[in-house]
């Protein structure tokens, strides 16, 4: 299975990617950074240098053509001011979406934001922004003939996998490690799990595998 990953140096992308090519699969991560490529050939990822704030459509899916899926884990950082937040966790989303359809990619799944539709849409607070941003991405992809998944985690934090999360569509407020969002991500790609749905996830007591099964 070949996935590519937006946002592929992030590090949700980096540990999706290990699993992936630790599974036999063949992640691909973009990247606006050249320097970045070594850490993701470290991680098992080919690297395609691609910034998706300056690229179109066409040459988006040039890239895509002949994935099997594609997974939207760019962000604008925590160091970027609200225009960006529209440019990258938006508009980024909306591209990668437009080029998987052109590219014949009908998977694509979505790293979200507990919390997105609660934004309040007339604040300009940078955080409001980046959850207005992440509501309308997620809003457009549901719209969209494509066999998507939205994933919304919980507070992310670096600890350890668990291997056992809560997803539902309203979870409740909850933390979850990075580790453990990236083994939900290739649960979902691997099995086809999760098609159509949008749920939140926090760390819980049901193994990976059976809580993305009980969806």
């Amino acid at each position: 299975m070949r996935v590519i990953l937006a946002g592929g140096h992030g590090q949700i992308a980096l540990l999706t990617e290990r699993l992936l090519a630790d599974s036999g699969h063949l992640p691909v991560g973009l990247v606006r950074d050249p320097g970045q490529a070594d850490d993701l050939r470290a991680a098992g990822a080919e690297a395609v240098v691609l910034d998706l704030e300056q690229a179109d459509v066409t040459a988006v899916a040039a890239v895509l053509r002949g994935a099997d899926a594609v997974v939207f884990a760019a962000g604008s950082g925590p160091g970027s001011g609200a225009a960006r937040k529209l440019t990258v966790d938006r508009d980024g989303a909306l591209l990668l979406a437009d080029a998987a359809e052109q590219a014949g990619v009908r998977r694509y799944v979505m790293v979200s934001s507990m919390g997105a539709d609660q934004h309040d849409p007339a604040s300009e607070d940078v955080f409001q922004v980046y959850l207005r941003a992440k509501s309308e991405a997620d809003a457009d992809l549901r719209a969209r003939d494509l066999d998507w998944t939205v994933v919304r985690p919980g507070g992310l934090t670096d600890d350890p996998p668990t291997g056992a999360v809560r997803v539902a569509a309203i979870t409740g407020r909850g933390t979850v490690p990075r580790a453990d969002v990236a083994a939900v991500l290739v649960e979902l790609l691997q099995h086809g799990l999760g098609v159509g749905r949008q749920f939140e996830l926090v760390s819980g007591a049901t193994a990976v595998p059976a809580a993305l099964r009980a969806l």
